[in-house]
């Protein structure tokens, strides 16, 4: 059993809408083809016992245990249960995830499974290790899964947002806005576009440098406290052992040194109570910082007040890692008790940390005599570290409803005098139910980006939902986070409906960004070039902070790779389904590919449009999966299936009488003459009428005027620059040329409709077949060829795409042949000098139809024979 084929899935995609971050795999099942569980003797019993968190895996049946009842009694695939122990391996590695399939591939022996990730590099390396787990459970080989847990764990704390982000970020997604997250750390954008806003852990973009500045430098941020009448402890900022010995003669005993720029309480000391601890201290505070500061140690207790917006929102108490001692267990057995606490994890795993035991640890338990073989009395309270950060394994009890009101206003106060619209501020009191001066507590430290665990998951007491009001700060009475965006999907069609919708709402006045075939554009300037209708060209426009409109080309490759970049659009558009790219990655039949293409629709948002071709059987019938509203375009006014649409209520565009037209209830509003409207070409590019429909119904649903929709349709002139590769039509002085990125039968046959209404004498066409299309698919080609043109040019495309030049020529001369095996062809290589041999030997009034591969180039080429042939006619 081995992986054929791997993918990352991180949006809507062919597989699954709704469950966006999935692992495909194509599993070669080899020797355990067609193998149940049942017929491997104690294989379900060696799952179990490796798996025994598996029970909770309730499979169809929707009881607990009633997966391993299946396997163990009914019998499953083996490709099914590497689906299971994917999962289960996650669970283990503190992600959980639980959707999994799986389905037979096209080919016998073959098996795709299908599981849900947290994290892409947990999801595959789950991949990996379930294939090898299964094969040793089935070879009833010894098999230890401590190592890939501990991986995955390792990769969790390594890729895994924070709680303190992830809190926000969910919060975000359950008031419907849309996050990006920017890089592996937790830099996160939330909205789209010119709505958008960021954040990293509990810093936003409304986080002023200068604040996060003073709160960094610990005693600028106690000056300024204490001028504002804070109490705050007595310190002194030291650099050597000799400042350090004038400080504690000025201080006295306890004290508390710790870093000047330090934070999470790394390098402090606290409580020391004699020159060797303070030595100690300092030496350890100046491994993150030359400046330590030297402060008088407040009694009390530890306590973090969360202010928001200058609005308190939260407070907990924060107790360090402790074990508390029964008499007759030893340090280490206590602290085994403590992380067999099933709330406890590695890392940010859960909501409490496992104690783990560091140089902090053993010089506490050095001060006091002890190790970790020490039998603590009973009642003892023995604290291993010496700071409450719940990251070293403290614990925090919510004591929000028990604050004093002038420590409310205390923290608001210093939350404003720092400038920090999102601050934790610790405080060390006796009862913080006192006023602070009062309880002789003194408020020790100011944070810029606090952590959200203690609040939203207390050991103790009410969770908070701290991250409420960060959004409402950051999208204050639910302004605008999304910006509309329409995806444009199709076999053929696609790249000038999408230029054309975008140059509608630019038209309207909208900064739009927008993907295709030939490159990203932000506000019609080319940013990147290349084949760019994949997630991460999507993300890109969604990105870019002076957009606040979308449209956005989804090609069959990029959903089929990774998936979609946005999880709903408002409009969604599929032109049509045609036979293109037929038996690439499993993709055998047009109700394959109408699936494929199905996944634009189904990610429209419920109040949102899904825009179909009723002309289109495949895409017509996605209306049924649909669960926003369907408005359909057809070119046929009579189509019953526009008539019964429009019957009901529902809206259309339709091309009748000559006119576009939107229908909508017994209205019928005419929107232009067909030959009127350039990329119609009088009328005569039928297949650019569809375009126009589909362009003219999404321009009526983002509520344009009929007014303005007309005139984006008559001034968006198909050229070269406009339309690069579809319909660029160039007149020389004595024949014409034509280029088009027609390169399936059914764009060829819209070109052959096109050339009907041609008047030439003679039709020349440049051909080439593509290396990974199947035979039937080229020789299709060249019958189409043979039945368009009269005499006609073979060139070779740059990437043969594992073919030889010869082998895909022979396919397309083949179907020549047995369309007209008198029809004249010839065989040059590459496209440059098959389009040059082409114009040199243009016959008076011919047409010559390049179906181009390098749409640049080639429209260079022939603008540069064009300008060298209007100087001869010029001259003669």
């Amino acid at each position: 059993m081995k992986i054929a084929e791997i993918r990352i899935m991180r949006g809507p995609n062919y597989w699954s809408v709704k469950h966006p971050k999935i692992v495909v795999l194509k599993l070669d099942m080899e020797e355990f083809a067609g193998v149940m569980t049942t017929q491997i003797s104690g294989f379900a019993q060696r799952l179990e016992t490796m798996f025994p968190g598996m029970i909770e895996h309730r499979s169809t049946e929707g009881q607990e245990g009633g997966y391993l009842r299946r396997v163990r009694e009914e019998g499953v695939p083996l490709s099914n249960v590497v689906e299971h122990v994917a999962l289960e391996l996650q669970t283990l590695g503190g992600m959980n995830s639980g959707f999994g399939r799986t389905y037979p591939a096209p080919q016998p022996g073959f098996e795709y499974v299908v599981f849900s990730y947290q994290e892409e590099k947990a999801g595959e390396y789950a991949a990996h290790a379930s294939i090898k787990i299964v094969t040793a459970l089935a070879n009833n080989e010894p098999y230890d899964i401590a190592p890939d847990v501990a991986e995955l764990h390792e990769i969790r704390e390594d890729e895994h947002i924070g709680p303190s982000t992830y809190s926000i970020v969910s919060e975000a997604v359950a008031r419907g806005i849309p996050y990006i997250r920017l890089n592996k750390n937790s830099l996160i954008q939330l909205g789209y576009g010119v709505h958008q806003k960021r954040i990293q852990a509990t810093m936003s973009c409304r986080t002023a440098a200068f604040a996060v500045e003073i709160a960094g430098d610990k005693n600028a941020t106690k000056e300024m406290l204490r001028e504002a009448g804070v109490p705050v402890p007595k310190g002194e900022i030291v650099y050597d052992l000799e400042e350090l010995k004038d400080a504690v003669d000025y201080l006295g005993y306890p004290i508390v040194t710790k870093p000047l720029d330090g934070n999470h309480g790394k390098g402090a000391g606290i409580n020391l109570k004699s020159w060797e601890e303070a030595v100690a201290g300092f030496e350890m505070a100046q491994k993150y910082s030359d400046a330590v500061i030297v402060e008088q140690f407040i009694e009390g207790y530890d306590f973090r007040l969360l202010v928001v917006n200058k609005k308190f929102v939260a407070a907990a108490k924060r107790t360090p890692a402790m074990v508390v001692g029964d008499g007759t267990s030893t340090v280490q057995e206590l602290i085994d008790k403590v992380n067999s606490d099933p709330r406890r994890g590695v890392g940010h795993e859960k909501v409490l940390t496992k104690i783990t035991l560091d140089k902090d640890t053993y010089g506490i338990l050095e001060k006091k005599g002890y190790t970790l073989s020490t039998v603590v009395p009973a009642g003892e309270e023995l604290f291993l570290k010496s700071t409450a950060n719940l990251s070293t394994g403290g614990t925090a009890t919510d004591v929000t409803d028990l604050i004093d009101p002038y420590n409310v206003l205390m923290a608001e106060r210093i939350a404003g005098t720092i400038g920090l619209d999102i601050c934790g501020i610790d405080v060390v009191t006796s009862d913080i139910a006192i006023p602070l001066p009062e309880a002789r507590g003194a408020v020790i430290e100011v944070n810029a980006a606090p952590g959200f665990r203690m609040h939203i998951s207390p050991t103790e007491g009410l969770p908070r939902n701290v991250a409420d009001p960060v959004i409402e700060m950051l999208f204050p009475d639910n302004c605008p986070s999304r910006i509309p965006i329409i995806a444009i999907t199709g076999t053929n069609g696609k790249t000038t409906t999408t230029r054309l919708i975008a140059h509608m709402v630019k038209s309207k006045g909208y900064q739009v960004g927008y993907t295709t075939t030939d490159g990203i554009y932000i506000q019609d300037k080319m940013l990147e070039r290349g084949d760019t209708t994949g997630s991460k060209s999507a993300e890109f426009v969604l990105r870019d902070p002076t957009v606040n409109f979308a449209v956005l080309e989804c090609a069959r490759g990029g959903m089929l790779r990774s998936g979609l970049g946005f999880q709903q659009c408002d409009i969604g558009i599929v032109t049509n389904v045609a036979e293109d790219h037929m038996g690439l990655r499993d993709i055998y039949t047009l109700e394959d590919m109408a699936r494929v293409k199905a996944v634009v629709p189904k990610s429209v948002s419920k109040n949102g449009y899904a825009i179909l071709n009723a002309d289109d059987d495949n895409v017509y019938n996605m209306a049924k999966e649909v669960e926003s509203k369907v408005a359909f375009f057809s070119m046929d006014e009579n189509n019953p299936r526009i008539l019964k649409h429009v019957a009901e209520g529902g809206l259309a565009a339709v091309f009748e009488n000559g006119f576009i037209s939107i229908f909508k209830n017994t209205y019928k509003i005419r929107v232009d003459r067909v030959a009127d409207i350039p990329l119609t070409f009088g009328g005569r590019a039928r297949f650019n009428i569809e375009n126009v429909l589909a362009a003219t119904l999404a321009g009526y649903i983002s509520r344009f005027e009929i007014s303005e929709i007309k005139t984006a349709l008559r001034t968006f002139v198909p050229s070269p620059s406009k339309t690069p590769g579809r319909m660029n039509l160039f007149k020389f002085p004595t024949f014409e040329v034509l280029i088009d990125y027609a390169h399936n039968p059914a764009g060829m046959k819209g070109i052959a409709d096109f050339l009907k209404n041609v008047d030439a004498r003679k039709r020349v066409g440049i051909v080439a077949g593509v290396g990974d299309r199947r035979d039937e698919d080229m020789v299709e080609l060249g019958k189409l060829a043979a039945q368009m043109f009269d005499e006609i040019i073979i060139r070779s495309d740059k990437d043969l795409r594992g073919r030889t030049a010869e082998e895909i020529n022979s396919f397309v001369i083949e179907g020549i042949l047995q369309e007209d095996p008198n029809k004249p062809f010839k065989v040059v290589g590459q496209e440059m000098v098959a389009i040059a041999y082409a114009l040199e030997h243009a016959e008076r009034n011919s047409f010559i139809t390049i179906f181009s591969e390098d749409i640049p180039e080639a429209i260079k080429m022939i603008e540069s024979f064009k300008i060298i042939q209007d100087r001869r006619v010029m001259v003669d």
